[in-house]
């Protein structure tokens, strides 16, 4: 059997005839400038075609063809570890993606006390064989007496603790710990009359249709009704009539004695927000109609559970004074310490049961404290944790597999990460190397490099300037060379000092933020500076800008209905305009959107297209060459360039289109060049390669100037949007902002921007986000990469933990006395690494 994966004549994107030979069965880890063609050779040749090779030699179809190579010998099974969050369901867990709240389930049906349901006397298990219900459902059946009164109470079971059955589901959220609301200032502006528009989507024969109808309740009820005024000065009781019509008890509570109206000529109304809630009930299933009618609804903690998604009998269980919702709100850290303390609460006639499952349990939280994620609680939704973190978790979950002869590839795995968790990081990567695997990462963080077996650097530059292999070999190896990792991890080359701003006394002061686990912090962000907000992974930083901050300013600036995360008050607003939040989240879903026209750099290129004379002869406006509308476009594909074919059993399958081939437009349109290209080989070239071609034209040549500014370079210009990482759509979102006309004064937010940087790039963002302060303005990022935060004027460093034990303002100041403090583990790593 090989001991190397042998690679010849990779050609796919910007490789460029790659030869490479990797050692098996070790931590390899591939650097590079963004876009230099890391991407491409790990994911798309190597795990992929690890794929295919596998699932033919099981003799299955796969409809994934060889990529474009002379060969690969050695390769292995491949399971990505990517960074995609597949988890949306608002009733997934991170207790139950990892399967810890399922032990827990176990645990708590198992060694559960419980007041009885009759006389409330404490009930202790029972472990009679023919009395224990291990099954997931719970059928009632089985039953104790209850030692107080002798009345039967029924066994507990799992699915008595679990929120997706109905035996332990709050009956009000079904087990979602929310239910939807009207939003009612978004659905009627009290400030208007009826006829005036007060009622969203009251058109003139509704206003007409339901003015009868309320003008007849108010003379059915026996209360005075003016229409003429404005909402806001109804009485109480015709305002809920308005809200909630005549069968909600809120209403009724006005009237207790008389019966509801029946009948129109009664006065027999729904109620606006009544009405919204039934109709998105009845669409539940129409995803346009869905997301139209969500606009006017907030969803809201269920008035019965809490939040905590279980019947009441499920909550009032315990196991050593807690009850399953305490378990499952704790930080793992601190559940995997309560674990180990329940050794002596077996019986001994439950053990030969129990005993493993406690064990089993224990382990999986010791996993997920190891790949970093022990500030997590088991409650928190699947759909909110970031991408490094269901990165992280999911690679915890494989660590438990003992797979052996398997390609583990790993996009990134530092994101999110606290340089002081690092360590820990690679301790999991080398196990499964040790385990007889052979584990590829993509990463720029220099400390993981250090770490590796083998490091490859992909390069010398980005886009056309990359797909060669710079260096192959030993980190120590690769330090002595000369390519832009070498001089990085050697250190001689680091990131450039900047001259550190001071404090002018101007600032915003947010006091008492007491939202998730900040711990009534009162925080001072000065303005006219670059601040980093920093901490352990989970200690409040995102809580703190993101939940409290950003939606707080875009109430004051714009009116926003968005509730800001529980505070007392932030002042300083008066020092500023206005502020720009730039966070990761995707900037589109569609495969219709991209850089190009996110940033409406795409504008000023039709139009140039349009301008030229074969255009004019042929009568073509800037519209012929938009794919996202009929004219130009290819109308097989519909301007994507490709046709989805629907797979039995499987995801539909992406081919491309047999009408344009795959160039989405016309062959009239394909005529027009510009400098000698048509629009779609514009689309298709890098946004570096497309400056050089419109330097000509100030509209477009500003926006991708300013993209290449942000590190986006080596970037197709027209990628579809819903395949680019969160890091490329932050930094899209960014160039989109500073292409915008503004006079400073402004507070810029920003998350974790040199997520997918290497360190070469990072420099580059963090000149252009001096660049912003020095025109007046205020830029705030959270982050844990040590070279951005050293350039920072001043650091806010929360902790001194994650989870429970973070949420405090451990110190603040300059890198360097954030440095000199003792408490600060983010000091203890700028120390460590300065």
């Amino acid at each position: 059997m090989s001991d190397q994966i042998r690679i010849r004549g990779a050609r796919l994107h910007n490789l460029k005839n790659l030869d490479l030979d990797l050692p098996k069965n070790k931590l390899i880890v591939f650097s590079g400038l963004s876009g230099s063609g890391k991407s491409t050779l790990v994911f798309d040749i190597l795990h992929k075609e690890g794929q295919r090779q596998y699932l033919e030699s099981l003799g299955m179809v796969t409809h994934q063809s060889k990529p474009p190579l002379d060969r690969i010998e050695g390769l292995s099974p491949s399971i990505s570890i990517g960074q995609e969050i597949t988890n949306h369901s608002p009733r997934s867990t991170v207790g139950t993606a990892t399967e810890v709240f399922t032990y827990l389930r176990v645990l708590f049906a198992r060694l559960g006390c419980r007041p009885c349901p009759h006389c409330g006397g404490p009930v202790e298990p029972s472990y009679l064989p023919d009395q224990v219900d291990w099954s997931d459902e719970g059928d009632g059946d089985a039953a104790s007496a209850c030692p107080h009164c002798g009345k039967p109470v029924p066994e507990l079971s799992m699915a008595n603790f679990s929120f997706n059955k109905p035996d332990g589901a709050c009956p009000t959220c079904t087990g979602l710990g929310a239910v939807a609301a009207a939003n009612l200032a978004r659905l009627v502006d009290e400030t208007k009359t009826i006829a005036g528009g007060a009622v969203a989507g009251w058109e003139e024969w509704y206003v007409t249709h339901y003015s009868k109808k309320l003008r007849a309740a108010a003379k059915y009820y026996g209360f005075p009704l003016d229409l003429d005024d404005p909402v806001r000065k109804w009485r109480a009781e015709a305002r809920d009539l308005l809200f909630y019509g005549v069968e909600d008890p809120r209403f009724r509570r006005h009237f207790p004695d008389v019966k509801p109206a029946k009948t129109n000529a009664q006065g027999m109304f729904e109620g606006v927000a009544t009405n919204l809630l039934r109709r998105h009930a009845a669409h539940i299933q129409d995803e346009a109609y869905r997301e139209k009618v969500e606009k006017f609804m907030v969803r809201q903690t269920c008035p019965d559970c809490g939040g905590t998604r279980l019947k009441p009998e499920s909550r009032s269980v315990t196991v050593e004074g807690k009850t399953i919702v305490e378990a499952a709100r704790m930080p793992i850290a601190e559940l995997a310490a309560w674990l180990e303390s329940l050794t002596g609460v077996i019986p001994p006639e439950a053990a030969p049961v129990l005993a493993p499952i406690l064990d089993e349990v224990r382990e999986r939280a010791r996993r997920l404290v190891d790949v970093g994620v022990g500030y997590l609680a088991l409650d928190r939704s699947s759909p909110s944790v970031s991408a490094g973190e269901a990165q992280r978790l999911r690679l915890a979950a494989l660590l438990g597999s003992g797979l052996t002869g398997v390609l583990y590839v790993l996009d990134e795995p530092t994101i999110g990460l606290h340089p002081r968790d690092t360590g820990r990081l690679v301790s999991v990567l080398r196990k499964l190397r040790d385990l007889g695997n052979t584990v590829l990462v993509i990463e720029h963080d220099l400390e993981m490099i250090r770490a590796a077996d083998w490091v490859v650097e992909i390069g010398p530059g980005a886009g056309r300037h990359g797909g060669k292999v710079a260096a192959a070999g030993s980190p120590a190896s690769v330090a002595a060379g000369e390519t832009v990792t070498g001089r990085f991890l050697s250190g001689r080359i680091s990131m450039p000092a900047a001259p550190r701003r001071k404090p002018d006394g101007k600032a915003l002061v947010i006091r008492g933020a007491r939202e998730h686990n900040l711990k009534n912090l009162t925080v001072s962000l000065p303005l006219g500076l670059f601040t980093a907000v920093t901490g352990p992974s989970g200690s409040g930083k995102s809580s703190l800008l993101f939940d409290i901050l950003d939606p707080a300013a875009r109430k004051h600036f714009y009116g926003s209905e968005d509730a800001p995360g529980e505070h007392d008050s932030i002042t300083g607003w008066e020092h500023l305009d206005r502020i720009i939040t730039v966070d990761q989240g995707a900037i589109g879903r569609s495969s219709r959107s991209n850089a190009a026209t996110y940033t409406d750099t795409f504008t000023p290129i039709r139009e140039a297209f349009a301008a030229q004379p074969e255009s004019r002869a042929r009568k073509f406006s800037p519209r012929h060459f938009s794919f996202n509308v009929p004219g130009g476009r290819c109308e097989r594909c519909e301007g994507a360039g490709v046709l989805l074919v629907p797979m039995q059993l499987l995801p539909p399958a992406e081919i491309r289109c047999p009408a344009c081939h795959g160039r989405r437009f016309l062959p009239g349109v394909l005529a027009v060049r510009y400098n000698g290209f048509d629009v779609s080989e514009i689309l298709d070239m890098t946004i570096e390669e497309v400056a050089e071609v419109f330097r000509g034209i100030p509209d477009a040549s500003s926006r991708l100037e300013l993209m290449l500014e942000v590190g986006l370079g080596y970037l197709p210009l027209g990628q579809p949007a819903n395949t680019l990482s969160g890091g490329e759509a932050q930094r899209i979102k960014l160039a989109k902002e500073l292409g915008k006309r503004g006079g400073g004064r402004t507070l810029y937010l920003l998350d974790e921007p040199t997520t997918g940087l290497h360190a070469a790039d990072t420099a580059k963002l963090v000149a252009l986000l001096h660049r912003l302060v020095d025109a007046g303005n205020t830029v705030v990022v959270i982050e844990h990469n040590l070279d951005l935060v050293r350039c920072a004027d001043r650091v806010i460093d929360l902790g001194p933990e994650g989870g429970g034990a973070g949420g405090h303002l451990v110190a603040e100041g300059t890198p360097e006395q954030i440095a000199a403090a003792e408490n600060s583990e983010t000091g203890k790593c700028l120390r460590g690494a300065g």
